[in-house]
């Protein structure tokens, strides 16, 4: 049984979808909250498999709530279910830690394929907020690989993990900056070690560090991360 709580701060929203979502035996919705200090006590308290997270608060906004519950309790799964459709809401959503960003038109039953696989490890963004996020990645993000032979062996994407790496992220870290799953940051992380020969995680964010994949004003952070 998965467990939900359901945040928004509409009472006869949440009752309702209360209501629809108990309905089905694989889920049971254990608390209701209507702002951020509820949402985050209840959620520490009550530790659920997943949260459905409106973006607008009485008292501050979703991202605030998802990042004080993922300081405390990062196995939390949380889906952003908003009428909201701006890119800065997705892109905030998403780096607070949010597994998903749905509107509130969706239908109940994709909703509820949604948190399942959420709960089984995906992610719930439609093809349009994902490409949104690529882009956004894109520009903001550009990673050069160096014209180095072992390092011309990387794909795009390696190289995008290999300067992760250099900061001393964790695999789920990276995964929600990065916008992948943890596995998918894991076969990253292999394919790096055994392309450039490294044995161990250090190595390879010492050489991205080398080779310029880590700006002078990051060095401090990344050396005490990597010692």
């Amino acid at each position: 049984m998965i467990r939900i709580i359901i945040v928004d701060d509409h009472v006869l929203f949440r009752e309702g979808l209360r209501s629809i979502i108990g309905s089905d035996s694989e889920f049971e919705v254990v608390a209701l909250a209507g702002s951020v200090q509820e949402a985050t006590d209840l959620v520490l308290a009550l530790r659920p498999d997943v949260v459905l997270m409106d973006f607008y608060l009485p008292d501050g906004s979703g991202v605030d709530a998802t990042r004080a519950i993922m300081a405390e309790y990062r196995e939390c799964k949380i889906i952003f279910l908003t009428m909201s459709e701006k890119d800065a809401d997705l892109f905030a959503a998403v780096r607070s830690g949010a597994k998903g960003f749905i509107s509130k038109n969706v239908p109940i039953s994709k909703l509820l394929i949604e948190i399942r696989a959420v709960q089984n490890g995906a992610s719930a963004l439609s093809s349009r907020m994902t490409m949104r996020i690529m882009e956004e990645f894109a520009r903001t993000n550009p990673v050069e690989i160096p014209q180095d032979p072992r390092l011309a062996k990387l794909s795009g994407r390696e190289a995008d993990v290999l300067k992760e790496l250099a900061t001393g992220r964790t695999n789920q870290e990276i995964a929600q900056r990065l916008f992948l799953t943890e596995n998918t940051v894991k076969c990253h992380v292999h394919a790096i070690l055994s392309k450039l020969s490294l044995s161990d995680r250090k190595s390879a964010g010492l050489l991205a560090m080398e080779y310029g994949f880590v700006k002078n004003d990051d060095r401090a952070f990344v050396g005490e991360n990597l010692g």
